[in-house]
């Protein structure tokens, strides 16, 4: 996050060497954005502003259930939402491998991630199997295995200032055929869901992609685009190149760019819009249903003495900005969560968390966040029922079983 802080800061020097940008296609046209479709994969995202969007995501979960009994509407339904937060995400992985080994983490119907919770969302999708994977890429890796530094006048002139080879590298070794099977399985055969998060940095819309239809596709083209969507929901704008997917729209080749899901919102569960959509098309739906959310970040705001100077003055405003942005989402969430009678269930980083971060990425300080999660989690984990500031106490929403 210190990163993309120190990126908005120097956004002046970017605009005025602005003139220097690299060539692309086309951006998809505004009046054309419904109709743009990656060639040979159409139908794979959502965007979520969009009622035209919403109705297609309802049908597909109609269409899933007409594949299945009505057996699996008598078992509770767990949904799972990962947030962004950089290196925070250790938090996240270290609470879900705890929680594992407590004996009482359920198999979710629905995995949200988005930033580095993209990164977490498709193992904690497949289960415990995979803990090892999170545990290895949250306490083992270091900035070299996620980026490589360009030289500052290089980053400016191009479109970011670190390649992210090293990342990309890192998900396709763990993401491979195998996997992907494995995804294609679970949305195909149990009707379970893995979405993921990216910001269309053209139209400044959030954009959902449908990542076990992805892998059902099964094609080498599928597969890359799997592996891409989670390096562009982590790509933070002008630290790391964007990720740059070519549509058609009538038989015309355009482009959209793609960023850091956390450019527009934090942590996402499911579009509020998509309850009534359900309704009207007379969707069966669990009646237990429980949303556990991880929002990889301290929700309490940091005291931090400011030095007064104007980069230091916006470096902290725009620090906070975030911050309120998550607890916004936050509420966001429970509202809707309360409107569909499904129970809301908040972790976080505690203000009793402190050690030293003294980089971005910094594998030491990593490794004591996952261990923070991981003792929680292993602990049992006592779930907030309400966002912070909501109401101290207030029990509704507790998980039901």
């Amino acid at each position: 996050m210190n990163t993309f802080l120190r990126l908005l800061v120097f956004a002046p020097i970017f605009f005025l060497v602005g003139c220097s940008s690299l060539e692309r296609k086309a951006a998809v046209p505004t009046q054309e954005m419904g109709q743009a479709q990656i060639a040979g994969l159409s139908g794979v995202r959502y965007m979520v502003a969009s009622q035209s969007s919403i109705d297609q995501m309802a049908k597909d979960i109609q269409a899933a259930q007409l594949s299945r009994n009505n057996a699996h509407l008598n078992a509770p339904a767990n949904y799972l939402s990962l947030s962004g937060g950089g290196d925070d995400g250790a938090y996240g992985a270290g609470l879900l491998i705890g929680w594992s080994e407590h004996g009482d983490r359920p198999n979710f119907n629905l995995v949200t991630g988005i930033s580095t919770g993209a990164l977490i969302a498709p193992f904690a999708f497949m289960g415990k199997e995979y803990d090892p994977v999170l545990r290895h890429v949250y306490t083992q890796i270091g900035p070299k295995d996620i980026f490589i530094e360009r030289g500052f006048i290089s980053g400016i002139l191009g479109d970011g200032l670190s390649d992210t080879t090293p990342l990309y590298q890192l998900i396709s070794k763990f993401v491979d055929e195998g996997f992907l099977k494995k995804v294609a399985y679970e949305y195909n055969v149990n009707g379970r869901w893995l979405l993921i998060g990216t910001t269309n940095l053209d139209a400044g819309v959030p954009v959902v992609w449908n990542m076990g239809k992805i892998a059902s596709i099964g094609t080498p083209e599928s597969s890359e685009l799997f592996r891409k969507i989670m390096l562009a929901s982590a790509s933070i704008p002008g630290a790391f190149s964007p990720m740059m997917f070519d549509f058609e729209v009538a038989g015309k080749s355009f482009q959209e760019m793609h960023v850091d899901g956390g450019a527009v919102t934090q942590v996402f569960l499911y579009p509020s819009a998509l309850s009534e959509r359900a309704k009207e098309l007379n969707l069966k739906l669990q009646k237990v249903r429980n949303a556990y959310i991880i929002r990889n970040a301290r929700l309490d705001p940091e005291w931090r003495e400011t030095q007064r100077g104007t980069l230091s003055i916006v470096q902290r405003a725009i620090s906070s900005l975030i911050q309120t942005q998550g607890v916004g989402d936050l509420y966001r969430i429970y509202h809707t969560t309360q409107l569909d009678g499904v129970s809301f269930n908040l972790a976080f980083i505690g203000s009793d968390f402190k050690f030293p971060h003294k980089t971005e990425f910094d594998t030491d300080y990593m490794k004591a966040l996952f261990d923070y999660g991981y003792k929680q989690g292993l602990a049992g984990k006592e779930w907030q029922h309400y966002p912070p500031g909501y109401k101290q106490g207030f029990d509704e929403g507790k998980p039901k079983k």
